[in-house]
């Protein structure tokens, strides 16, 4: 299985080989957690993920780093205005943030680095700066990095450098720099940052938000490594600032693939607390909405192109899902029965979803296999499909859902039911035994207000709690 990537730095979509067989080094910009991570920043984690369990389904052992910003001006201005110290102030927040990747199964990277656990590798590669003659000293104890003495500067973004202006001192929010392209590697200290300072043999401050991944990613993954990944908005000059600060100290290329991911709208505008649209992964859970059918809508696109997340997306994977478990409920209880194998298996559309997998994540193409597949598994079951076949049918949902991670996400085949449930049940059949509907209906109705779900089907009735 060759996977091919748009890669941010070519401009162009070329075959994925890792930098070590079999094994990739993936570092994706994480959370700054001064609030509650939106959705637009989960679309990006949901991404992520998806490339992530595509390079497993290949068969790449991964390594993912992904980073806390912990320290910066609105962590900063924020642990200030609620009269906390920092790491009291970001702590629920990062606790916030782990749990909402647990509601939305993303599956958890390797480490999770944060800033202010790091400052001596931050310290360490501004030293190294200094020894190249790329970092200078302000006259207010900042460090920046001098684009005109690193003539490489601009791969990401083919900056026109033209639009520098060098060899003159400019002031530039309230720093000194000798040229107005140069960026903050280390922010001398300010009575606004009160106690949030550490010592430098160049002075008192604190590493600059560019320094903090350049860092980071190599401490985990090495001078080079195979992948680095964020939102479009990340590419510059985030992503540019951290290719030069590395490269300018190794010599050696950053990172192998850059891969970014378009914007989130919201019905259709951009996301914005003004226009009432800017949403939480609480809100939408408080709406009543599970992480399950927001990472199906989150995952409905392709990466590349811009989303336009809706309440209607919402509403119509509720369905999409509930076709889905209709056919894997339906295949379980056929598994379960006794009977000869016929031979009749469902046509498999894996190859089709590898094929979309390794088309630069194509996710549609890869909903479109699924589906069909649903379709077959349906027909199959109808024509009476033997418990193998709806084994081998089942393992197939299984190596879909190790990506696409919504098919049992969220659902419990075999959750315990309790004994009050079960008597509502027990008597709900009776009910339809007797063809009393209208009781029949009042239980299905009591159930559903206790979250448990009623499928009928010929082989009888199936409980199963409300996915979350």
């Amino acid at each position: 299985m060759e996977l091919k990537f748009y890669n941010s730095l070519t401009r162009q979509t070329e075959p994925f080989h890792s930098l070590k067989p079999d094994t990739v080094g993936m570092y994706t910009c994480g959370p700054t957690v001064y609030n509650f991570a939106h959705i637009g920043n989960f679309r990006a984690y949901i991404f992520e993920d998806f490339l992530r369990r595509t390079l497993e389904f290949a068969g790449y052992k991964v390594k993912q780093v992904m980073n806390l910003t912990d320290v910066d001006d609105k962590t900063i201005r924020g642990s200030q205005a609620a009269g906390v110290p920092l790491q009291d102030y970001t702590k629920p927040y990062i606790e916030a943030f782990f749990a909402d990747l647990k509601a939305l199964n993303i599956e958890p990277a390797e480490v999770y680095p944060a800033a202010t656990q790091h400052i001596p590798e931050m310290k360490h590669l501004i030293e190294a700066l200094f020894e190249k003659g790329i970092a200078y000293k302000s006259d207010d104890g900042s460090v920046y990095f001098s684009v005109e003495r690193f003539p490489a500067y601009g791969r990401l973004a083919h900056l026109d450098r033209s639009a520098l202006r060098s060899g003159v001192r400019i002031s530039n929010d309230e720093y000194e720099k000798e040229s107005f392209g140069d960026f903050a590697l280390w922010k001398g200290w300010d009575e606004k940052d009160g106690d949030v300072v550490w010592d430098a043999p160049w002075g008192r401050g604190r590493p600059g938000w560019h320094l903090e991944c350049s860092a980071m990613s190599m401490k985990y993954l090495g001078e080079s490594f195979d992948l680095h990944t964020g939102g479009i908005d990340n590419l510059f000059p985030h992503h540019e600032n951290e290719i030069a600060q590395a490269e300018a100290v190794t010599g050696k290329p950053f990172v192998h693939t850059w891969m970014h991911c378009a914007h989130l709208q919201v019905n259709g505008q951009k996301m914005s607390k003004s226009l009432g649209n800017f949403f939480t992964l609480r809100d939408l859970l408080g709406k009543g909405y599970t992480g399950r059918e927001i990472r199906y809508v989150l995952l409905s696109g392709h990466y590349r192109q811009p989303l336009n997340f809706t309440f209607d997306a919402l509403t119509a994977a509720r369905s999409a899902l509930a076709r889905i478990d209709g056919c894997t409920d339906a295949l379980r209880l056929r598994a379960k029965e006794t009977g000869a194998d016929d031979g009749v298996r469902v046509p498999s559309t894996l190859e089709a979803f590898g094929a979309a997998l390794a088309d630069d994540l194509n996710a549609s193409e890869a909903f479109a296999a699924l589906y069909a597949f649903v379709r077959s598994a349906n027909a199959a079951l109808t024509a009476g499909l033997s418990p193998a076949g709806a084994r081998e049918a089942l393992e197939v949902f299984a190596k879909m859902d190790r990506v696409l991670g919504f098919i049992d996400f969220g659902r419990s085949a075999e959750a315990e039911i309790p004994a009050e449930v079960q008597a509502l049940a027990d008597a709900r059949a009776k009910a339809r035994a007797e063809k009393n509907w209208a009781e029949s209906d009042r239980l299905r109705d009591e159930l559903a207000r206790m979250g448990w779900q009623v499928r009928d089907s010929r082989e009888g009735q199936t409980l199963r709690p409300v996915a979350q």
